[in-house]
């Protein structure tokens, strides 16, 4: 019978060189039903990579996306990377627009890097 567990990929938040973790502090200041959803979407990618839509879309450059509708009726981003193995999430903002606002898109780039050197 062939091996049917699921394999789990490590995942690691930014943290800034002051060992503050910018991506945790701002889960925690969700509600706990919205930190919930966006917990189990995390987990679904983490134990079922690759998976894309309508859950992950990619963003270009290794950047990637989790989609979460939250209970808050509110739609929230989780901004990611694979690379060696692992999951490195580098950002989470709730959209307010149709669009991914540019700057955070570019603060996740920016993070990667630096969570990558």
């Amino acid at each position: 019978m062939p091996d049917t567990r699921l394999v789990e990929i490590p995942v690691f938040f930014y943290r800034t060189a002051g060992g503050a973790e910018p991506v945790l502090s701002w889960l925690r200041d969700l509600p706990p039903a919205d930190r919930r959803v966006i917990g189990v979407d995390l987990a679904t990618v983490q134990f079922g990579w690759p998976i894309g839509m309508p859950l992950c879309r990619a963003l270009g450059d290794g950047l990637w996306e989790v989609r979460s509708r939250l209970p808050s009726r509110r739609i929230a981003r989780l901004v990611f990377f694979v690379d060696e193995g692992r999951i490195g999430v580098v950002n989470g903002f709730i959209k307010k627009t149709r669009t991914s606002p540019p700057e955070e898109i570019a603060l996740a780039r920016q993070r990667m890097k630096e969570m990558k050197t």
